[in-house]
């Protein structure tokens, strides 16, 4: 099955709404990381150790999960090494370390801006890769979730852009736009809990090579961290970041790009920008601004008429499909009637 197909199946079959909630669930978790790790840095951490002990300890979480999942089928992990690779190192320690550098160069807004176009490189990958043309409900449900996404990040008119940053801003981007379409694809029978946890460890020990060497700063604290004015031992959102914001995040993840298919997928993701404004609230006291709740509705509509830009698609191509088998019925047709009459005469022949 190609990626095409699966992006099709995963609008029309009935466990599309299984694979939006299962999207919802991914999205709410990736949000939360952001407000967890908040309250790390304010203690000294540093945000790539964060993230280091993040994906090393999710990998550690999946560990047994995964291997009870795979059930001693090594010969999958060995088939698709490459893609174990290249989602380890895209997807995980790519998109997390050019995020890092690029914020030192952008503002968070700007940076976070860049990075959440990758629903428009799925779109542009299935097309010009797949022939998958996006349909005008697509385009339009894109734009309007693009200007709800500058509405919550609240970029202000004054940002400052560096060259620098925006290229690294725009590897991120490449990196998340890998994880949609690698997590998308079920023909290499990889399970999503195996995906995860080979990609987790691949990811995070690219990532603590690159602090070893000293690309990246590895800061850690055992201070207290405070959320919402109480405060609680450094472990325990450190254990929070990894069981949810990464092992429950990239396993629904995964799980709901293979129903949803990589280009819905990646629309629904930016429901994490809004999560993230929820759980600021809730956790930081950081109340959301007006305009970052009216780009929130917005990204949720510009959601919803994707989706049915994906229904029109995928009904389309299902009509062209049964026009097709049609054809190829009626074509036949003629050549069995004819192949039953001469079976008959075989019958009757040997039958004298």
């Amino acid at each position: 099955m190609s990626a095409v197909a699966n992006d099709v199946r995963g609008v029309v079959a009935p466990r599309f709404g299984t694979g939006l909630a299962l999207a919802a669930v991914s999205a709410a978790a990736f949000g939360l990381s952001g407000t967890l790790a908040r309250g790390l840095l304010d203690t000294g951490w540093s945000p790539a150790a964060a993230v280091v002990v993040r994906v090393l300890v999710a990998a550690a979480v999946l560990l047994v999960p995964a291997l009870f999942v795979l059930r001693g089928r090594w010969h999958l992990l060995r088939r698709n090494l490459s893609l174990v690779t290249a989602f380890g190192v895209f997807a995980v320690a790519g998109a997390q370390f050019a995020y890092f550098t690029a914020v030192e160069h952008l503002q968070v807004g700007v940076a976070l801006l860049i990075e959440f176009t990758a629903p428009v490189a799925v779109v542009l990958w299935m097309w010009l890769r797949h022939g998958q043309a996006p349909t005008r409900l697509t385009v339009l449900g894109a734009a309007v979730a693009a200007v709800g996404l500058v509405l919550v990040l609240n970029v202000g008119a004054g940002a400052q852009l560096s060259t620098v940053g925006v290229l690294w801003a725009l590897i991120a981007m490449t990196g998340a736009a890998t994880y949609f379409v690698l997590s998308a694809d079920e023909r290499n029978g990889l399970p999503p809990l195996v995906l995860a946890a080979a990609g987790l460890l691949v990811g995070g020990m690219v990532l603590l090579a690159a602090g070893a060497v000293g690309l990246i700063r590895l800061d850690v604290s055992a201070a207290p961290a405070v959320y919402a004015d109480v405060a609680v031992p450094w472990w325990l959102p450190v254990a929070a970041l990894a069981v949810v914001t990464a092992a429950l995040a990239y396993t629904t993840g995964i799980a709901a790009s293979r129903r949803l298919g990589s280009r819905l997928a990646s629309f629904v993701a930016l429901s994490e920008v809004v999560m993230a404004l929820v759980f600021a609230w809730l956790l930081l006291d950081e109340l959301p601004l007006p305009i970052q709740l009216i780009g929130g509705l917005l990204i949720l509509a510009g959601v919803a008429v994707v989706k049915m830009g994906e229904r029109y698609a995928a009904s389309r191509a299902a009509s062209r499909a049964g026009s097709a088998a049609g054809a190829t019925a009626g074509a036949a047709e003629p050549n069995a009637i004819a192949s039953s009459s001469r079976q008959s005469s075989s019958v009757s022949m040997s039958s004298r």
